[in-house]
């Protein structure tokens, strides 16, 4: 964020009467909403910004402000169903990359109660109230904020409010709005600790250099120019907020982590050469391609290892098996990830087994989830399959030597496992820093798991006013399934993700962009639905392979390009997109009540 309430202009952003595939709304209405600009904007005054009034010096170090691991909590009926699809996926993140889950209430104790109040705010700790109320209210609805806010409820306090933040911060008190300057304060080392951590500029919990500006100037300058517009991202966890949060509640594993593995480690974690006549190599580099693994591409010396099968050097018929150690992932449905170069032949198949470990079969029983035949594609290309396991298993990777001609074969590099389902989803974008201003790419058509067909725009360059941002769009698009469909599209959300490409998934700060299909969305004359069957309120396009089909109104949403710094969005000049549609008109009705009783919002003692 550059400055508060930025408004943003771009071709397009207005909602025509009639309406077409040429149509774009924005989501946050032309502003780039950030968590003081939406309390400022609904008149509150809260201690630090966000921080509930009345709890503030109760507040200090002690286990008693700790929440048990398995945190209760109530969505309330106020909540939008965008914002109550937002924070199951925020506390998706959470499990993934810590041991503190998120459960509804069932019983009598303290709890979270998430509600719409007036902005985005929520007390810090455990108050012990029975019901602690934290509000994600208009614009709140981002992963990010969710994870900011919730990081508050479980002891975290601003990282710039820090005893030692003089070190790294200047405060420039000038140009701080009259009786704002509380909101600066430093908490001591008996309100606050920041456990053997260092400071850190890429913190989700910290300001943003302009945080209550009368705009004549930023309000905090970083001593570090490099982190000048670095401050106050709102992308996600970074990586010292997840070792803090994982000291504070000493955890030693996450609760949906399952396994990662890179291969620069001589170990490769613990994976074996299984059955089969020949094996998998660890390298750096092959004769032809890749020539640099997929984790590094060549950023330091003397690293970037993966695991390659040459079938070139093998004959019809040959195999080679590399199997990872024993898994004990969460009974269910699992998310395997991985990179694959292919430079095999045609016919050259890889396959994906599992081979699981249960009382009827102690030895193990083999599963096939995924063949992926060979072919030179001549870059790294991002899969994903879904498996399910109910007890230990060993992922296994099976090369397969065709009969045709090869000269490659094929490579793998950053394998992840997590106790998640995968996206539904992958768009590899090509050359993404190349494009010129205003231009648009498409994704190919895809179809949503309940039939509905959609397409991404993506501007990587947008002429917005100002300048400086990423704008993807998204649309239904006529497909197969449309007469067996309800029009206008009800409830789903869309979540478009784009890919931090770390090697490990807890590291990973994606950038997730989410909206819902409201069915009574309508055009700015009420004569039209918006999200209605395209081929009614779309525009004729022309597919890359000649054939026609309808594209529907787009909805906008951004992303900030200098957010993109200092992380792995693009790499090798490649961006990769993860889409997922789900319905989620369940979270219409309201949570279940525990059976006791009838849900309360006095703050009951335990």
């Amino acid at each position: 964020m550059t400055q508060p309430w930025i408004i943003l202009l771009f071709g397009l952003g207005l909602m025509a009467a009639k309406l077409t595939g040429e149509t774009d709304t924005d989501v946050d209405e032309g502003h780039d909403w950030d968590i003081t600009d939406i309390n400022e904007a609904a008149g509150l005054d809260l201690f630090e910004g966000d921080i509930e009034e009345g709890v503030l010096r109760n507040t200090r170090i002690g286990d008693k402000y700790r929440w048990p691991k398995s945190v209760p909590y109530y969505l309330e009926d106020s909540l939008e169903i965008n914002a109550k699809g937002v924070i199951l996926k925020a506390f998706e993140q959470y499990r993934l990359k810590t041991c503190i889950d998120f459960t509804p209430r069932k019983g009598k104790g303290n709890y979270i109660s998430v509600y719409k109040g007036p902005g985005c705010f929520s007390s810090v700790g455990n108050q012990r109230w029975g019901s602690q109320r934290l509000s994600i209210g208009e614009h709140c609805d981002s992963v990010a904020t969710v994870e900011h806010e919730f990081l508050h409820a479980l002891g975290f306090w601003h990282e710039q409010s820090r005893s030692d933040r003089d070190d790294y911060v200047d405060i420039i008190w000038s140009n701080i709005k009259p009786n704002k300057g509380n909101n600066f304060a430093k908490h001591d080392d008996t309100e606050s600790s920041a456990l053997g951590v260092p400071y850190d500029y890429m913190s989700v919990m910290h300001y943003g250099k302009m945080y209550f500006t009368t705009g004549s100037g930023p309000t905090i300058v970083t001593k570090d120019p490099h982190f000048s517009d670095v401050i106050g991202q709102r992308i996600g966890f970074s990586a010292s907020d997840l070792t803090k949060l994982n000291r504070l509640y000493n955890c030693t594993t996450s609760v949906t982590f399952v396994d990662s593995c890179d291969f620069e480690d001589e170990t490769i974690c613990g994976m074996i050469q299984g059955p089969g006549n020949k094996k998998w190599k660890r390298c750096n580099s092959v004769r032809g391609e890749p020539q640099t693994d997929f984790t590094n591409m060549r950023k330091y010396k003397g690293s970037g290892y993966f695991m390659h099968f040459s079938t070139a050097s093998a004959n019809p018929g040959d195999r080679a098996s590399l199997q990872s150690r024993m898994l004990y992932p969460k009974p269910g449905a699992q998310c395997l990830q991985f990179f694959l170069f292919n430079t095999g032949a045609a016919d050259d198949v890889l396959n994906v087994w599992v081979k699981e470990y249960d009382e009827t079969n102690p030895s193990g029983k083999l599963q096939l989830y995924k063949s992926i035949s060979g072919g030179d594609t001549g870059v790294w290309n991002l899969h994903h399959v879904n498996i399910y396991v109910a007890k230990e298993a060993h992922v296994i990777f099976e090369g397969v030597r065709g009969k045709q001609p090869s000269s490659g074969g094929f490579s793998l590099d950053d394998i992840n496992l997590s106790s998640t389902k995968c996206p539904h989803h992958i768009w590899p974008v090509r050359k993404i820093t190349k494009s010129q201003l205003g231009e648009a790419m498409f994704s190919p058509r895809f179809l949503s798991p309940t039939g509905y067909s959609f397409q991404i725009q993506l501007k990587p360059n947008a002429e917005t006013i100002p300048p400086g941002y990423m704008v993807v769009y998204f649309h239904l698009t006529s497909g197969p399934n449309d007469r067996n469909l309800k029009w206008p599209c009800p409830w789903h959300q869309v979540t478009m993700v784009l890919m931090d490409q770390q090697s490990d998934i807890r590291e990973q700060m994606n950038m997730h962009l989410m909206l819902t299909t409201d069915p009574k969305k309508m055009s700015s004359d009420g004569t039209e639905f918006f999200w209605d069957n395209p081929r009614k309120v779309g525009s004729k396009e022309t597919a890359p392979d000649g054939s026609s089909f309808y594209r529907g109104p787009g909805q906008a949403l951004f992303i900030e390009r200098a957010r993109l710094k200092g992380r792995n969005f693009i790499k090798g000049d490649d961006a990769f997109f993860l889409f997922s549609v789900e319905d989620i008109s369940h979270l219409l009705l309201p949570q279940p009540l525990p059976q006791f009783g009838v849900h309360a919002d006095a703050k009951a003692a335990d």
